[in-house]
Order: structure tokens, then C-alpha cells, then sequence
């Protein structure tokens, strides 16, 4: 079973930075794509960010120019740096990986922006 751990989430004002780590607990390289979402209260869980193993990025609109994903392989872990934070930033933010069919997240980590 695939494990993902999220952490990084905290209270920031805005205009801050975060920095999002995502552990996976097999090779990350065997993933074809490690994504980022984000669900804030009575809202859809949303993209924010994806990266593929051969390292092209893709960001949601609302994010772009803001947040950057990255990987360490040698760490198995993805980050989301998250610049000029947004009131409407705030959310659970999740990881995500996917192979074979099957889909893994991890428990969350919680960003609250406010002032």
C-alpha cells in the first residue's frame, strides 16, 4: 500500500510563503504524475498543481506565477512552494499519486490564511 504523508500547513498572513512537503513511501520516479490539490469548506477538492516524472509542471490559473511544485527523488518527496499567499488559498491541501488504476492521498495538511 502506498503511504503519502503530507506537512508544511500552518497560519500565514497574506502576502506569506509556504512550503508544502509531500513524502511517498515508494519510488516517486515510479509515478507517472504527483499532483497537489486543495479543498476549502463547502467547496470541491481542486488542482492546484501537477508535475510529471519527466518534469513538466502544470498549474491551475489561480496559482500560476504564485506556486511552484517540485520533486526530490532521492527523498521521495514532492513539494508545492506557495508565494503571496491568497485568502482564498486556505484549504486542506492533499497529495496525490496515481499507477495501475489505483489512485493514493495523504491525510491533508491544513493552510489557513488569514490576517
Amino acid at each position: 500500500q502506498v503511504q503519502l504523508v503530507e506537512s508544511g500547513g500552518d497560519l500565514v498572513q497574506p502576502g506569506g510563503s509556504l512550503r508544502l512537503s509531500c513524502t511517498v513511501s515508494e519510488r516517486i520516479m515510479s509515478f507517472p504524475v504527483i499532483s497537489w490539490y486543495r479543498q476549502a469548506p463547502g467547496r470541491q477538492r481542486e488542482l492546484v498543481a501537477s508535475l510529471t516524472s519527466a518534469g513538466r509542471p502544470n498549474y491551475a490559473d489561480s496559482v500560476n506565477a504564485r506556486f511552484t511544485i517540485s520533486k526530490d527523488i532521492a527523498r521521495n518527496t514532492a513539494y508545492l512552494q506557495m508565494n503571496n499567499l491568497k485568502f482564498e488559498d486556505a484549504g486542506v491541501y492533499y497529495c496525490r499519486v496515481g499507477k495501475a488504476g489505483r489512485e493514493y492521498w495523504g491525510q491533508g495538511t491544513q493552510v489557513t490564511v488569514s490576517s
